[in-house]
């Protein structure tokens, strides 16, 4: 049953327009409070780290029906993953033509298709565009699935029922392809996201949005704000890290004019 999002986590829209000020990526100031904010570079830095020292060979995942092959330059499937997995199978329709921004090893693309008329997947890096065609051709879903290179809209046509978004949570610059999966520099590619979202939507169309405080939440609700997204909870949960409590969300957005 959705929820509503915590009264902190609001996004507010008053007579037509948004409640916070504009945002540009270039401009990109952490809205998430000083100390949260250094301690996700610290949790960033750990990670990259430890996976730079261990390397990370290519996986494979047995998850909500998919067989997966996920190599070490593409986000591998997490313990919270299921919350947007299951929203996406939940929330396809029949008919429905989606859009998987972002799709990395195609896991989400995998599971809209095996209820939308048409599928269409898109990433910036080139060995998770390869990653999410085989992935496609392994679970026998290659025919319903169009999948492309693509830095945000920039190769994408069309109108869509749904677009998935599991945008990455860090806003750091990436300093090799290990990091590509994980940052977003400035947030310039989510930020361009939200302001291209409505044109690519059909009437009545919706998004699937990912995200948690181990990135700057305020800041995506923000964004979806100046665009007059309104937002329901599909799912949450959360975890402690290090003594600090870190929360995970799938939202539906809409555009509420």
């Amino acid at each position: 049953m959705p929820s509503t999002v915590p009264e902190s986590k609001l996004i507010f829209v008053l007579d037509g327009e948004p409640a916070v000020r504009p945002s540009t990526s270039a401009g990109y100031v952490p809205m998430t409070d000083p100390a949260r904010a250094d301690r996700i570079r610290q949790w960033h830095e750990q990670a990259y780290a430890h996976g730079k020292a261990e390397g990370r060979a290519e996986q494979t995942f047995s998850y909500l029906g998919t067989s997966l092959v996920v190599p070490t330059e593409v986000m591998p499937i997490t313990a919270v993953s299921h919350l947007l997995g299951e929203a996406v199978l939940a929330e396809v329709r029949d008919g429905d033509r989606v859009l998987d921004m972002g799709t990395g090893c195609g896991v989400n693309a995998i599971l809209a298709a095996t209820t939308a008329r048409e599928v269409v997947a898109v990433d910036i890096n080139p060995l998770a565009v390869e990653a999410a065609r085989r992935n496609a051709e392994r679970n026998g879903l290659l025919d319903r699935i169009d999948v492309r290179e693509s830095d945000v809209f920039s190769n994408v046509d069309g109108v869509f029922d749904l677009i998935v978004f599991d945008p990455p949570f860090r806003w750091f610059a990436p300093r090799d392809r290990f990091e590509v999966a994980m940052t977003d520099e400035n947030y310039a590619a989510m930020t361009r996201f939200f302001r291209g979202a409505r044109r690519h939507l059909t009437p009545g169309g919706r998004l699937l949005i990912f995200f948690g405080t181990s990135g700057d939440l305020d800041y995506l609700q923000q964004l979806a704000a100046e665009e007059s997204f309104a937002s329901e909870v599909l799912a949450q949960r959360d975890l402690e890290k290090d003594g600090w409590r870190v929360d995970y969300y799938t939202f539906r957005m809409a555009p509420t004019s």
